[in-house]
């Protein structure tokens, strides 16, 4: 599985940005998806994710009502939107593909959990 992240840039606190991440390869719509993030200086951490079949989402409470997380099983996307963005939210934002589940495994917040990584999308929350 190869997973390609894009929509990243430098945004104003309150702005929104739309991340999408593009996956390739095979058993793709049999993994959960999700997003991380790393801000300089921190450890990596669980954003949100979704699950293989796109009913079930989870998000990290530091973004909950703010970020949406969704799926295109027809275009092999997922997408991150993400409003009413505030200079902590600026991070580089990676994609992950969880190892493969069932259509009712418990959603993984953990990056061990997850077996495939994109290169990442630089999000800036900046005045």
């Amino acid at each position: 599985v190869q997973l390609q992240a894009s929509g990243g840039g430098s945004v104003q606190p309150g702005g929104s940005l739309r991340l999408s991440c593009a996956a390739s390869g095979r058993t793709r719509s049999s993994r959960n998806m999700a997003w991380f993030r790393q801000a300089p200086g921190k450890e990596r951490e669980f954003v949100a994710v979704i699950s293989r079949g796109g009913s079930r989402t989870l998000f990290n409470d530091s973004v909950k009502g703010r970020f949406t997380i969704s799926r295109d099983t027809d275009k092999n996307t997922v997408y991150l939107a993400m409003n009413s963005l505030k200079p902590e939210d600026t991070a580089v934002y990676y994609c992950a593909a969880s190892k493969i589940v069932i259509l009712t495994a418990p959603l993984q917040v953990t990056s061990d959990d997850y077996e495939y990584w994109g290169p990442g999308t630089q999000v800036t929350v900046s005045s």
